[in-house]
């Protein structure tokens, strides 16, 4: 059977087997409109939800969604929980894998757009684009001319996920997000900066999403300024892969990128832009407490 969602572009044996992996912390409001708009039913298309560190009923609501499967972990984190399915949990295994936000809703065809995208390119990887957000433009135009990929819907192949698992390469278990290791790794084909290909990052202008717009509401509000400090903290773990990536490459990420702090955290200042430098202030001093609670331990 094939969902009503996938209608435009549906499904054919030529697209091969995909792995749908939604990636959810605390979602209860949003993660049955995002499942709904996925290609549960779709023979050949397995849909994995990964509930981390949630304390609402992300995960029982996933649960009464027919045909998903749902990994859920205690230790939250979205780096931590990416290895665990993806690198640790036997059986999860396709020819194309899709990554998806527990708060985005994709558009029809999405799914099966990325996985024939990385099929006809031979690309490691697939970008999706975004729908609404103030920066929505800004954003489209970038991935359309190669600028990386999205956290909230893109694919990897399923030949870059076997050289990935055999490569022994872990995200850090403290890493702030995903897409940008993401596309670095797969730009260099899991090698240092020096072998980078912008092309290996395959834009899809058939698959978009929508984010959950921002509110007014108290709730909302509190919870972008803690969006804010967490992109602060990202804007510095970038800058330390950055540095490890010139370098060594992946093979020196570290377990833990607290690990580094003390190397790097001097280096390291407040940006000057207004909208920036508070929560970048916020994000140091982050940073500052957990290099000292490491060296205590």
């Amino acid at each position: 059977m094939t969902s009503a969602a996938q209608t435009p572009g549906a499904f054919t044996a030529e697209d091969g087997t995909i792995a749908v992996i939604v990636l959810a912390h605390n979602e209860e409001d949003r993660i049955a409109t995002c499942l709904a708009s996925l290609p549960r039913g779709t023979e050949g298309i397995a849909i994995h939800v990964v509930v981390n560190g949630s304390s609402d009923s992300t995960a029982q609501i996933a649960r009464n969604q027919a045909g998903v499967t749902v990994h859920e972990y205690v230790e939250g984190g979205k780096a931590r929980s990416w290895n665990r399915i993806m690198l640790d949990t036997p059986g999860v295994d396709a020819d194309a894998y899709v990554f998806v936000d527990g708060d985005a809703q994709l558009l029809p065809g999405s799914v099966v757009a990325l996985a024939r995208t990385l099929r006809e390119t031979g690309a490691n990887g697939a970008a999706g684009l975004p729908v609404n957000g103030r920066k929505a433009a800004t954003y489209r135009r970038e991935i359309l001319e190669g600028d990386g990929l999205f956290g909230d819907l893109y694919a990897l192949s399923g030949s870059f996920v076997a050289r990935l698992r055999a490569s022994g390469i872990r995200m850090p278990e403290d890493l702030i997000g995903d897409d940008s290791l993401i596309g670095a790794l797969a730009k260099t084909d899991l090698g240092p900066d020096a072998n980078w290909r912008d092309e290996r990052v395959a834009p899809c202008a058939g698959a978009e999403f929508l984010c959950e717009p921002i509110r007014l509401r108290p709730s909302d509000l509190k919870a972008q300024a803690g969006r804010l400090r967490n992109y602060s903290l990202r804007h510095f773990q970038n800058r330390i892969i950055t540095s490890l990536m010139q370098g060594d490459g992946p093979t020196a990420l570290p377990r833990q990128m607290a690990s580094l702090y003390p190397e790097y955290l001097p280096r390291f200042r407040p940006r000057l832009d207004p909208l920036a430098w508070w929560f970048d202030r916020q994000a140091l001093r982050t940073m500052h407490q957990r290099m000292d609670r490491a060296s205590a331990a």
